[in-house]
């Protein structure tokens, strides 16, 4: 039997916010973020157990040329990545409304949560409500500009700080234009 009270005590589970959403009879989008990267789900209720429709991971971007990190980018391209699994897994989903699950996370612009939501709009997905996020951080080019600072700044920090960028041969330098490259790749 599964224990619901441990779950609130443990903070896993906002059961307010839960049942609001499950009240909608729409399905959801799950977003979650981890230490090493983004995963997202789209999830239908059911009275026995929720059925995952869709699922993606940002692992499956580094397929495709982008170093998947916990980052804006890495978000906005899984959430275009899940709308394209969307469509071509999910006839039912495809055209649907789908309202955004951010868990326990708080609202705050700009978050990655949010981003991710953005690239599954872009991606063709219905999600209810108003995502906004600026483009600089969703295409990399905020990070880019960071990156040109810290190299002309203090290149041993800057080795250090990219290395999981560098280890794969992607400029970090120029993370927009490689941005726009793994996005190509997602439209086709």
């Amino acid at each position: 039997m599964i224990d619901i009270k441990k779950r609130r005590r443990q903070g896993v589970t906002n059961y307010r916010k839960r049942v609001k959403l499950l009240k909608s009879g729409l399905p959801r989008l799950v977003v979650r973020k981890s230490n090493t990267g983004i995963i997202m789900q789209i999830v239908e209720y059911s009275k026995t157990a929720d059925k995952i429709v869709v699922g993606v991971d940002s692992t499956k971007l580094s397929e495709i040329g982008w170093n998947p990190k916990a980052n804006a980018p890495t978000a906005y391209l899984t959430g275009m990545y899940i709308a394209k699994q969307a469509k071509a897994k999910a006839g039912s989903i495809a055209g649907q409304d789908i309202i955004l699950d951010i868990g326990l996370y708080r609202p705050t612009k700009n978050s990655v949560v949010f981003a991710a939501a953005r690239g599954a709009i872009d991606g063709g997905l219905k999600i209810r409500g108003t995502i906004n996020v600026d483009n600089d951080r969703i295409n990399g080019s905020a990070i880019a500009k960071y990156a040109e600072k810290m190299f002309g700044e203090d290149k041993d920090k800057f080795n250090v700080h990219f290395s999981s960028y560098l280890s794969k041969k992607i400029d970090v330098k120029q993370l927009d234009k490689v941005f726009e490259q793994v996005k190509k790749k997602l439209n086709d």
